[in-house]
């Protein structure tokens, strides 16, 4: 397993992720994606272990907090061998403050996982999206502190656009207090979005993508084909709007299968794989969360690594997924010479 440097710490994290989205399924969004229990759970990350694979990424929502339950126990024991990151600023609860980025709310929320997880510290804690009715001090002064304290190693941000992420940096800089390394974010073959803003950011200030949902909701197994009806165990099938993320035209889609096809014939890789590793080459990208709801499908992408895409193969889906961005980034192409994008 690849390890890279996440931003611009000293920390280096593997190239693949285990999200842990699949742990528990008490709710009816995270039941459609999974519902791994501790046993199972256990093996996976026996799985994940053997090939190198520490780092597993939760949030206190993910089945209202089972999901760090079960990661804690599958764990434990072998703290000293994982990495942990999890997430909180969403609605964990029905009082008034049981939502947002807060110091009652992110101090009450860290203490919580750390006793689901059954840890005295996180690795890499995330504000899971942005809080605009908090201010920015407020929120990064209490993660200075729970770093101080030795709650927290690193911090992270994630949904964020381009200026909460660069506000926040400066106001770091400015009192002195920890700044975000890493940006959890939506990137894929069929959601390049990333690249306008915020990768270019991330070049700058030095701060790497924890990529989510890189097979685009389940659009880039291998089971969407052309001409051909949604599996029914697709979790676009769902009728939860958030499992089954922006819509995508569908010659796109189909664009982008096409081309992944190709590549998987010429590589003897599988669609996904080739989707991870294409992820894998892009700038910024330090770790690509996985997920896996049984022992097949992590094996599976577990063959991500260990092997690139040639040149002309990431051009050939740099092709096929290739859209106009919005303004002002498809005006900014024309001036080329003088600020150049982030990817070519």
């Amino acid at each position: 397993m690849e390890y890279r440097q996440l931003g611009g710490s000293g920390f280096s994290v593997p190239a693949l992720t285990l999200g842990t989205g699949t742990f528990g399924g008490s709710t009816e969004l995270f039941k459609a994606w999974g519902a791994t229990d501790v046993a199972e759970a256990t093996r996976l990350i026996d799985i994940c272990l053997e090939a190198g694979l520490t780092m597993f990424d939760s949030a206190d929502i993910y089945s209202r907090g089972l999901a760090e339950e079960i990661l804690g126990q599958a764990i434990k024991g072998r703290r000293d061998k994982v990495l942990i990151s999890t997430k909180a600023t969403f609605r964990s609860g029905e009082g008034p403050n049981d939502v947002g980025s807060s110091r009652f709310h992110l101090t009450r929320a860290v203490d919580g996982c750390l006793q689901r997880l059954g840890t005295d510290y996180i690795d890499l804690f995330q504000l899971h999206g942005f809080d605009a009715k908090t201010p920015i001090e407020e929120t990064l002064s209490t993660l200075d502190g729970l770093v101080k304290s030795g709650k927290i190693r690193y911090i992270g941000c994630s949904n964020f656009s381009g200026w909460h992420l660069m506000k926040s940096l400066a106001i770091s800089e400015k009192y002195g207090w920890s700044r975000y390394v890493a940006h959890q974010a939506y990137y894929s073959l069929v959601g390049r979005d990333y690249e306008q803003e915020l990768m270019p950011l991330g070049l700058d200030q030095k701060v790497g993508a924890v990529v989510w949902s890189p097979l685009g909701w389940g659009r880039l197994t291998g089971k969407i084909r052309r001409g051909q009806p949604l599996p029914e165990s697709s979790r676009l099938q769902s009728k939860v709007a958030v499992d089954v993320g922006p819509p995508i035209p569908d010659e796109l889609l189909y664009n982008v299968v096409d081309a992944l096809e190709a590549v998987a014939v010429e590589t003897e890789k599988t669609v996904p794989q080739i989707a991870l590793n294409w992820l894998l080459q892009r700038p910024t990208v330090a770790t690509v969360i996985i997920g896996a709801r049984n022992e097949e499908q992590l094996r599976q992408n577990l063959g991500a690594v260990g092997w690139n895409l040639t040149p002309d193969q990431v051009a050939k889906l740099d092709a096929a997924s290739a859209t106009t961005p919005a303004y002002p980034y498809w005006h900014q192409r024309g001036f080329g010479e003088r600020n150049p994008p982030a990817v070519g």
